[in-house]
């Protein structure tokens, strides 16, 4: 099959707000408000590559937005081929650093840019980068929040049932140890030992909490225990890793497969899970897996789960995929949940198509 050559024509990023279902409840912050960015990569041959991300604060998207399109300026008809947009790109914003809202720009034009080239082959991304379409293993994270024992444990069999999940994760850093412990026993007693259970601080601790805390819950059978302190605290982490028995995964703030490359060599972690518009949209993804692969530490996927499961299909060390399903308002046909699985349309690109009717209700002036 021949490969469709493509001309980068524009960029178009639109801002919309979303109410979470679930409003995220953690030590750190309170989030009922969720801000996307859709990107619409234009070419001049009209395939259209599509990509969202997710930065978490809503004013964000006043330097992003702009970021996007001035990215989308410069690349005016250069091929659409990733990894030299990529490196194009990055290198545009050099002096201002690769790391924070800079690569997040990158990693949003990357992912689109991939969906461009998929779609003008006529295939799915996963088949594009050598694998083939099929279920990717998932946890469901759309909830269990800091909220009483007892409204965790109901809202645990809700979100188990939601797409028989195997494995849910719950968050922790409640005021005392003691409430994290019934938390935990309530969700426990309630989906009983067959379903694992993963855990996250979301970097709530210090590290003499830390140790205290990850002692207390290290022999409770816990699938892993996630950002305990500040995501850049590597010396913490290394300490955390070596005294314990449970797995810890990090992950989720490595800028680029360089950051990646500096934890596990610090030794500060067991697991990995990356996120995309942080480690570097697809192409970053792609050279992060390949030093996981070669380390032999199993990877997971942090939020974007539509092009996380193109991307898990073909990674060496692939663990769990992250499902949270915040996207699904702007979605015209939202991935399916099965078994435990999410499963990749046969479909060419990543399949994500915007409903414009619900984008039109959501969008946010800047």
């Amino acid at each position: 099959m021949r490969l469709e050559s493509l001309t980068f024509k524009s960029i178009v990023a639109r801002p919309v707000v979303l109410k979470l279902k679930r409003p995220v409840v953690a030590r750190i912050a309170t989030i009922t408000d969720w801000p996307l960015i859709l990107i619409d990569l234009h070419t001049e041959e009209g395939v259209v590559g599509r990509s969202y991300l997710e930065p978490y604060v809503v004013r964000s998207m006043r330097y992003l937005v702009p970021a996007l399109h001035d990215l989308g300026e410069m690349l005016a008809g250069r091929r659409v081929a990733p990894a030299e947009l990529y490196a194009a790109a990055r290198k545009s914003l050099q002096f201002v650093g690769y790391e924070g809202m800079s690569l997040i720009a990158v990693s949003g034009l990357d992912m689109a840019a991939w969906d461009a080239l998929a779609k003008a082959a006529g295939m799915p991304l996963c088949t594009l980068l050598g694998g083939s379409v099929g279920p990717v293993k998932a946890y469901n994270s759309n909830g269990l929040w800091l909220q009483e024992p007892a409204a965790v444990a109901a809202q645990a069999i809700e979100l188990r049932d939601e797409g028989a999940f195997s494995a849910l994760k719950l968050r922790l850093g409640r005021e005392r140890l003691a409430d994290d412990l019934a938390a935990l026993a309530a969700v426990r007693s309630t989906v009983g030992d067959e379903v694992a259970l993963m855990v996250d601080f979301n970097q709530g601790l210090d590290l003499g909490e830390a140790l205290r805390r990850c002692h207390a819950i290290d022999g409770l059978g816990l699938a892993w225990i996630e950002e305990p302190i500040v995501y850049d605290d590597l010396d913490g982490y290394a300490r955390l890793a070596a005294e314990l028995e449970t797995p810890i995964q990090i992950g989720e703030n490595f800028y680029g497969p360089r950051e990646m490359h500096k934890a596990l060599q610090r030794k500060a972690c067991d697991f990995v899970m990356p996120d995309f518009m942080r480690i570097g949209g697809v192409t970053g993804w792609l050279r992060a897996a390949a030093i996981a692969g070669a380390a032999g530490i199993p990877m997971s996927t942090h939020l974007y789960p539509e092009v996380a499961a193109h991307v898990m299909r073909v990674t060496e060390t692939a663990h769990w995929l992250e499902w949270q399903d915040w996207a699904n308002p702007v979605l015209l046909q939202p991935f399916a949940v099965t078994d435990g699985c999410l499963h990749i349309p046969d479909r060419p690109g990543v399949g994500l198509e915007w409903n414009e009717e619900a984008v039109a209700a959501l969008r946010r002036g800047l």
